[in-house]
């Protein structure tokens, strides 16, 4: 996801970039094509129109408009807009609560979710020193819940055995169980995802 909306964002810049003057047409179609970035990239509609809305009212300003290089300070706009919307900073990983403490991930499908559960559950354990069981609620793609066993073999990491012929929610339930009647200290869910057409 991150991947592709760079490149699209990319693509962007390197059109305004060859440009002397950025006046208020090719503005607004460059910053229509980020939008149409930001909502491939599964960015709510709402997100996205407030995020353009900054970028263009902090773009027509004059300083912008006769700047040397207008191209640069689009990019450089745009640039802090994106790191107001991610976040600028780190916020610590909130674990202080009632065990099992449950996290899910969610994302379209085919988006690394599974292995990514695999990373944050083995960095967890790590720097947290927690007990960590891991779920695969994926019940549509082939070997999804056998991929997240072996992950979980591979990282010493404990996982949900393969539940056959079970909705993702009775899948979840019989996790949340396993997880509390053996204390683990964290579930982490791998959700099927959906498709970026759903």
């Amino acid at each position: 996801m991150f991947s592709s909306l760079s490149e699209n964002i990319t693509h962007v810049f390197s059109k305004l970039k060859g440009k002397g003057i950025i006046d208020e047409a090719s503005l607004s179609a460059a910053l229509r094509e980020i939008r149409v970035a930001l909502l491939e990239a599964d960015v709510s509609l709402t997100v996205a129109k407030e995020f353009i809305a900054k970028i263009k009212n902090k773009s027509l300003g004059t300083e912008v408009l006769k700047s040397i290089t207008p191209g640069q300070m689009v990019i450089k706009i745009v640039n802090d807009e994106l790191i107001t919307l991610l976040g600028s900073e780190n916020s610590e990983i909130n674990l202080k609560a009632k065990a099992p403490v449950t996290m899910m991930m969610v994302g379209l499908q085919g988006s690394g979710k599974t292995t990514t559960t695999a990373k944050i559950s083995k960095w967890i354990a790590r720097n947290f020193d927690k007990n960590i069981l891991m779920a695969s609620l994926d019940i549509y793609r082939p070997a999804a819940q056998e991929q997240l066993i072996s992950l979980g073999k591979s990282n010493n990491i404990s996982t949900l055995a393969i539940q056959k012929d079970k909705s993702p929610i009775e899948i979840a339930d019989i996790a949340f169980k396993k997880a509390k009647s053996e204390d683990f200290d964290l579930l982490i869910f791998d959700s099927a995802g959906r498709n970026h057409i759903d």
